[in-house]
């Protein structure tokens, strides 16, 4: 089993757990934070993937070298589950992307989640400001959005 398999596992059971014990109180928070894992595996999928380019994949490399830093702008070592949430959205921001610059079939193809990625996507990003804030969007952009010309 890969390292980021093993971060795949680990990420869905801690986050699994968690949404149980406190379900009742934290809904908002548990349906951003049951994509993310789906997330991490797209992530993998396309940065694997033959057909997507290579400029895209060095994004992608630096993005998940992000999720799997125990040192972030949310680390989940401190916030626990809900560290994930600057993952996600820094990961919608750069799919976005992607799929404003790419085929959208390609993303399509690798992500496993119930919902339409599309959707998903631009429901992450419109409810940004509620999962991290406006600071930490704002850094997240900085770190992974592209150069301006």
């Amino acid at each position: 089993m890969s390292k980021e398999e093993d971060f795949y596992k680990k990420i869905r059971t801690e986050i699994s757990d968690w949404i149980a014990a406190n379900i009742s109180e934290k809904k908002y928070w548990s349906d951003f934070l049951l994509l993310v894992p789906d997330v991490f595996y797209l992530l993998m999928k396309l940065s694997l993937d033959k057909e997507f380019p290579v400029n895209k994949k060095l994004k992608l490399a630096a993005l998940i070298a992000y999720f799997i830093s125990p040192i972030d702008l949310m680390p989940e070592l401190i916030l626990g589950p809900i560290g994930f949430l600057d993952d996600l959205v820094a990961s919608a921001y750069v799919l976005n992307e992607i799929i404003n610059d790419e085929n959208t079939q390609l993303v399509k193809k690798h992500w496993a989640g119930d919902k339409d990625i599309l959707y998903v996507i631009k429901n992450i990003i419109a409810n940004a400001d509620h999962l991290v804030g406006e600071k930490i969007i704002n850094k997240l952009k900085q770190k992974f959005s592209p150069k301006s010309k």
